[in-house]
């Protein structure tokens, strides 16, 4: 603890934005390149080095926060990264992409603005690549087993590192046309630039890590042959079954899944594209789902020049402070949040029918109208109370030339017959079934990550990446020294 006195005399500061007319005009991050290592080793002071630091428990990966954090203060990087690296492949993902739940479980956050947990991490990354503190660690000698790993999300990366740093020969394999899974095509730019996942690829290239991209495991190869040439198995595919809204005129034109638009977005991005055939470009757009990848299309619709951009959330408007009652310290709050996107969205006074920042809260979609071409131009919502039952005489209409469907996922996506050529055993709500050591009913085959937890958060993804290695390491050889941070049943605190 460098300063026992920082959490007293330093306000939070967080990392700044660039000015929103600034960066609307662009795909590269919302942050102002720089700006954080100037006030970083100030905010790590704040950190109070309890005794009991909770942010260990908010964090499925356990990261070491209040050890970098005094390493930070006191400008040791190398040492610093050590530490964050010893829990988390990916940090510079997670310091960009997490929604910090690390930080919620700050004790300083019992009371004041917690510790910047996530900046502290994110600077420690590029601090690592910049002085090349995160060199490839190929393994001393190889085991002679062989994974397979199914999908390139932070789960199947993170379980194909650990292995391959284990001794274990792994290949990647990959449905689209470049590794990452939604980090690549999910994840906009402006949230994270591409060349973070690059530099990681090539980390894990130069490790061993063998990569087959274009190859739907169930489609372009059996399942039943994969299986067979590799020692185990590793299902990381995601949970990427989309939920439906189910209400009349849902089948005219212009009515999207988020997951079908962001992706070609982000390939305009990559240079695949010139345009997107989805553009938002002078279309009045609204995004039913109030979570992060209803977000996500709205910072993308506002880059690509949407005549208006609205938000519908389902639930009510959440309160700017912790409910001490409902959700107490230290599970994570639902609060009244404003991501870079929605501020965006209020600058620029997007949605003339909305709430400042584009969002209509307690609202619920009933049914969309089209023009004689068969064109969605209208969407009707009535607002809902807390039970989500309509309140009468709310009914209302939104031009609406393009509807993206940001309402979740429910589990992998069966399409490509992985999951039935392999006869693997599901959960009602539709994950894959898997024992306490991460093993689903075929033999040999492993499942986690979104596939088998359900749709989660990026910490998380990782974790089950890290704890699936150990298990699968443990299989092969029958130890492991591997670290396993979470198990299949563990899940986040709450009430």
């Amino acid at each position: 603890m460098a300063d026992p006195k920082g959490f007293m005399t330093t306000p939070r500061q967080d990392w700044p934005r660039r000015p929103v007319e600034e960066r609307v005009k662009d795909w590269d991050e919302v942050y102002v390149p720089g700006a954080l290592l100037p006030i970083i080793s100030k905010q790590a002071d704040r950190c109070m080095d309890c005794g009991i630091p909770f942010c260990h428990d908010a964090c499925p990966l356990g990261n070491l926060i209040p050890e970098w954090n005094d390493l930070v203060s006191r400008e040791d990087w190398r040492a610093a990264a050590d530490r964050l690296h010893a829990t988390n492949n990916f940090p510079e993902f997670t310091g960009r992409l997490c929604p910090a739940p690390c930080e919620a479980g700050c004790v300083l956050a019992i009371n004041q603005p917690a510790v910047t947990i996530k900046n502290v991490e994110c600077a420690i990354a590029d601090r690592a690549w910049e002085e090349g503190f995160a060199p490839p660690r190929p393994p001393d000698r190889l085991s002679g087993r062989t994974v397979a790993v199914i999908g390139s999300g932070p789960t199947g990366l993170a379980a194909a590192q650990q292995l391959t740093r284990a001794g274990h020969t792994v290949a990647v394999y990959e449905k689209d046309d470049r590794i990452g899974g939604l980090m690549r095509y999910g994840i906009p730019g402006f949230k994270m630039e591409k060349h973070h996942l690059e530099r990681r690829i090539e980390q894990m290239r130069a490790e061993g890590t063998k990569f087959r991209t274009s190859t739907a495991v169930g489609r372009d190869v059996g399942a039943a042959e994969l299986r067979s040439r590799y020692d185990a198995v590793v299902i990381a595919t995601g949970a990427t079954a989309w939920r439906e809204l189910p209400v009349p005129g849902r089948e005219l034109s212009g009515i999207q899944q988020a997951m079908e638009y962001l992706p070609l977005a982000n390939r305009v991005c990559e240079g695949d594209l010139e345009t997107s055939p989805m553009s938002a470009a002078g279309k009045h757009v609204v995004i039913v789902g109030g979570g992060d990848t209803g977000a996500d299309c709205l910072g993308t619709a506002v880059r690509e020049g949407a005549a208006s951009v609205t938000q519908l959330d389902i639930y009510a408007q959440p309160g700017a402070e912790r409910d001490e009652d409902a959700e107490p310290w230290p599970t994570y709050p639902k609060i009244y949040r404003l991501s870079a996107a929605h501020e965006e969205a209020r600058d620029l006074q997007t949605a003339p029918a909305a709430n400042a920042d584009a969002r209509l809260f307690a609202a619920s979609t009933l049914r969309f109208t089209g023009d004689a071409d068969g064109q969605v131009r209208s969407l009707h919502l009535v607002e809902v109370d807390a039970q989500r039952r309509p309140l009468p005489g709310t009914e209302r209409s939104l031009p609406a030339d393009l509807v993206l469907l940001a309402l979740g996922f429910s589990g992998p996506d069966r399409e490509d017959g992985l999951i039935d050529q392999l006869g693997l055993e599901l959960e009602p709500r539709g994950t894959i079934a898997r024992d306490a050591g991460f093993a689903t009913n075929a033999p040999g085959v492993f499942a986690a990550g979104d596939a088998a937890r359900g749709q989660s958060l990026i910490v998380w993804a990782i974790a089950e990446g890290r704890a699936v290695a150990a298990a699968v390491d443990r299989y092969l050889t029958g130890s492991s020294r591997l670290p396993a941070p979470i198990s299949p049943y563990d899940r986040p605190m709450t009430v």
